[in-house]
C-alpha cells in the first residue's frame, strides 16, 4: 500500500474545512481510545489540518509537514510512527523478538513466530486484539516503535496456530512515509 508514497510528489494538497476536521477527531477517537486526553495536543482545533491525496488512493493527513495518520479509501486509519513515538502508550501494541528486527525493517510481513518466541510479547489471553485491529509493532530491546500494521489473525489465534503471517505492515520505519516530508 505504502509504495504509492515513494512515487507522491506533494502536487495534491488540500486544505480540510473544520466540519471534516472534526469528524476525523471523532473516528480517531472511537478507533484509538487512549488517544482521547490527547486529542487536542494532536489535532489543535485551531490549527490547518491538510490532505494529500497520493496515488493507489491513499490519503495522507498532514499538520504542517508532518503527517499524522493515513488511510486506504475508507478503511481504518493508521498513526504514522512518528505519532506512535510521541504517544507511544496510546495504540495497541505487540512485541517481536530480535530475531524478527532485520525482516521487519526490510518491509517484510510479520510471522506468528516473531511473535510467539521468547523475547516476544503479546496481550494476555483473554485481553488480546481482535483480527483487523491496528497495531503498533516494538521490537525486544527497543524503546521506539519500528512498525505498524494490521493484525491477519486475533492475538489468541495468533498463540494457538503459530503459522502464517500473523501482523500486515503497513509502516515501517525507513519506509516512503517515514521519509516524506509533507511540505
Amino acid at each position: 500500500m505504502l509504495t504509492a508514497i515513494c512515487r507522491f510528489t506533494g502536487s495534491s494538497k488540500t486544505n480540510l474545512k473544520s466540519s471534516v476536521q472534526r469528524s476525523l477527531r471523532a473516528k480517531l477517537v472511537e478507533q484509538f481510545p487512549l488517544l482521547a486526553p490527547h486529542i487536542d495536543e494532536i489535532l489543535p482545533k485551531k490549527s490547518q489540518l491538510s490532505l494529500l491525496k497520493a496515488p493507489e488512493r491513499l490519503s495522507l493527513y498532514a499538520l504542517g509537514n508532518e503527517v499524522l495518520f493515513f488511510q486506504h479509501h475508507d478503511d481504518a486509519l493508521f498513526p504514522s510512527l512518528r505519532l506512535v513515538h510521541k504517544f507511544p502508550n496510546c495504540f495497541p501494541t505487540v512485541q517481536v523478538d530480535r530475531g524478527a528486527i532485520r525482516f521487519v525493517l526490510a518491509g517484510a510481513m510479520l510471522m506468528c513466530p516473531g511473535l510467539t518466541s521468547p523475547g516476544a510479547r503479546l496481550p494476555a489471553e483473554g485481553e488480546g486484539y481482535n483480527a483487523g485491529m491496528v497495531v503498533a509493532v516494538n521490537a525486544e530491546g527497543k524503546e521506539n516503535a519500528c512498525m505498524v500494521g494490521m493484525l491477519k489473525m486475533g492475538t489468541d489465534e495468533i498463540k494457538k496456530v503459530n503459522k502464517g503471517i500473523g501482523v500486515e505492515t503497513v509502516h515501517y520505519l525507513g519506509d516512503g512515509l517515514w521519509r516524506l516530508d509533507a511540505d
